[in-house]
């Protein structure tokens, strides 16, 4: 071939370059390559960018052709793909129904219908029948760019309203891609697969159905939005639904109830009422905390719930983060007694806000007296109640709550002390996390983004000090590029839990900016005024998201320092009820939360109750063991009992509820 206008150069992730005609599309290169990997390609990486093998290149460019062995893309386009079949079975079926979008989303794909009549359960089924005979036609899937008007002029024609709106928020001048499955046609971006067929048949589900109004606005028509999950091969698909089995039965909501922990109620949504229970675990894990923290060189401080506008216009946080206050107004010329509520005197009344956040107040607890260089690094932690406003819809349990507790501390330091104090963060992060049973956690080391303040050099240090801090105490880390603070780089803590779910808990976060907004200074060697850098971490994160949390990782069936009711004395015959009193009253003396249960029950149904509420331990007593002054110890999950001294089972539950830290 000779080189020209009309050639183009593809580069190969070996390395190698060649050079091609002009408009070639990746199905060609992948056929000029070899007949098997023409028939195995799905689509192409071209230049960085997820390419449709019937795409032309018409520019130099890098390329490689995936197969369903490169995992994303696979699953990109399988799901993608899917999501038109799913929506050309529901039009064979019910050729009525308006279509809208059908996005890929994580683990599967929705597609959003106009509808009359409600999806049923029934009708699911049939649309994933449909779907198999679509696969299993193996009809072919190609695409074109339409002018505009020949776009809208088709959905004219075929009646689909929705499609027109969509094209109408396309930028003037971009072509319009359509794209067909066999003879099925839908708007879409792609790439796509280029046959139905090779979209595995028993890799997907469909799963549900929801309400979803069009373009997300509520005063637009309501659609039925129809949730599907695909995987690339059945295997996975079986794991897949096999962890949402185990997520139902570990859902913290159930085991909430069933275990007496916690409620919520319309009258204060996303806000927890704790019940005896649930305010045992809470405050155990508080108190725990509380010891590592004191002996991690904190100071526990507490701040004000109430703030006034000033001080977060002054933070930032005003103008930035109003949206997620709750606003209180407080008219200051009420006598508190005999006003009117209602009747307000605008000129005396105060605007303030439930913290969102601890560290403005926390700067103002630094900024009480001067402070020395040698006063640093002060560390101040908080038990901080906040409230931020999330929309209802977002609320799940006590994970996504409105009023919330978090382990927060900020940490007031020099510029040459963060690399030391993000070493020791983080090694006092990891021997929580470890007493508390997540031995592994995932580091996440976000950089610079684009919009930032600061000068280059000062991101240089301040990223170089986190990065060599990770090395100095043995971990790895994964980089997220850009994804740092407009002031500063951050760690963030994930741990995976026993059914491999990943949870975004811990943080490090360096911030020159809040200090400056808030004026916050310390007397530096030479005598001058200086800024202290604040490093936000916390280890726990939310209390209450924490505990859920915990919940679900056991299955309710919690470490016995924290279980709330960490024995129940059961009685087998009524003539056993002193002595259960005497043996809940030796537990309790050595520390254990113990309570008898003296009902006129038979004991199986006693043992299957405190069972089914995750209670650890039951000891049971009948004749013998008030002759023996033994006890018959049966623990959650286990089938076989055993009769042991009432002695030795005391000093064997103490040491068992004895918090990790004090052991």
């Amino acid at each position: 071939m000779h080189d020209g206008p009309s050639q183009i150069s593809l580069t190969f992730p070996d390395g190698n370059a060649r050079s091609f005609k002009a408009g070639i599309t990746p199905a060609e290169v992948a056929a000029d390559i070899s007949t098997s990997l023409a028939k195995k390609a799905i689509s192409a990486d071209v230049n960085g960018t997820h390419w449709d093998l019937q795409w032309p290149i018409t520019e130099d460019a890098s390329i490689a052709i995936n197969t369903m062995k490169d995992d994303a893309p696979a699953l990109e386009l399988i799901r993608h793909d899917l999501a038109h079949i799913m929506a050309r079975a529901v039009q064979e079926i019910w050729p009525d129904v308006k279509v809208t979008i059908g996005p890929v989303i994580d683990n599967g794909w929705y597609y959003d219908f106009d509808r009359e009549e409600p999806f049923t359960p029934e009708d699911l089924g049939r649309i994933e029948a449909r779907m198999k005979q679509i696969i299993a036609a193996r009809d072919p899937v190609r695409t074109e760019l339409w002018p505009r008007e020949k776009a809208i002029e088709h959905y004219r024609g075929t009646h689909e309203p929705y499609k027109i709106e969509l094209i109408d928020a396309i930028p003037e001048g971009q072509p319009i891609r359509m794209y067909w499955h066999g003879d099925w046609q839908d708007l879409c971006r792609g790439p796509h697969l280029q046959h139905t067929g090779q979209v595995p048949a028993d890799a997907f589900k469909l799963m549900s159905v929801a309400g979803a109004y069009w373009r997300g606005d509520s005063s637009r028509q309501m659609l039925q939005r129809i949730y599907g999950v695909a995987f690339q091969n059945r295997d996975a698909l079986k794991k897949y639904l096999h962890m949402l089995e185990e997520a139902a039965k570990r859902d913290h909501r159930k085991l909430g109830r069933e275990m007496d922990l916690f409620h919520m109620q319309e009258e204060a949504p996303g806000q927890v009422f704790w019940h005896p229970n649930g305010w045992a675990i809470y405050t155990q894990l508080q108190d725990y905390m509380r010891r590592k923290q004191r002996a991690g060189g904190y100071h526990e401080i507490n701040t004000p719930q109430v703030v006034d506008r000033k001080l977060w216009e002054a933070s930032g946080h005003w103008d930035k983060y109003q949206h997620h206050m709750f606003i209180v107004e407080v008219d200051e010329s009420r006598d508190g007694e005999n006003d009117d509520a209602a009747v307000k005197d605008k000129a005396q009344t105060r605007i303030n806000a439930l913290k969102p956040m601890n560290c403005p107040c926390h700067v103002q607890v630094f900024n009480q007296g001067l402070k020395s260089y040698r006063d640093l690094p002060l560390r101040l932690a908080e038990f901080g109640s906040c409230a931020r406003f999330e929309p209802s819809g977002a609320l799940h349990g006590i994970m996504r709550v409105r009023g919330f507790t978090q382990d927060d501390a900020h940490i007031f330091c020099t510029e040459d002390q963060i690399q030391e104090e993000c070493a020791r963060f983080i090694d006092f992060l990891a021997d929580i996390y470890r007493e508390l049973g997540f031995p592994e956690f995932e580091i996440r080391f976000a950089t610079r983004p684009e919009k930032r303040v600061g000068t280059e050099e000062s991101w240089d240090y301040v990223e170089n000090a986190l990065e060599n801090a990770i090395m100095a105490v043995g971990r790895d880390y994964v980089l997220e590029p850009g994804d740092g603070a407009f002031y500063g780089p951050k760690l963030d803590f994930y741990l995976t839990d026993a059914i491999g779910r990943v949870w975004q808990c811990g943080t490090f976060q360096v911030d020159p900016n809040l200090p400056e907004r808030l004026g916050a200074t310390y007397i530096a060697p030479n005598g001058e005024k200086t800024r202290p850098f604040m490093l936000h971490r916390a280890t726990l994160g939310s209390f209450e998201r924490f505990i859920g949390i915990l919940i679900e990782e056991h299955a309710g069936k919690l470490p016995f320092w924290l279980a709330p009711r960490q024995v129940v004395v059961a009685t087998i015959v009524s003539e056993a009820d002193d002595y259960a009193h005497e043996v809940v009253a030796a537990l309790r003396a050595a520390g254990i939360r113990a309570e008898t249960d003296t009902r006129n029950e038979k004991i199986n149904y006693k043992v299957r109750e405190h069972s089914v509420a995750k209670v650890p331990v039951i000891l049971a007593l009948g004749h013998r063991e008030v002759e023996e002054r033994t006890v018959t110890l049966r623990r959650l999950g286990e089938k076989q009992t055993r009769v042991e001294p009432l002695a030795e089972v005391v000093t064997a539950l103490s040491a068992e509820a004895t918090p990790p830290d004090l052991r």
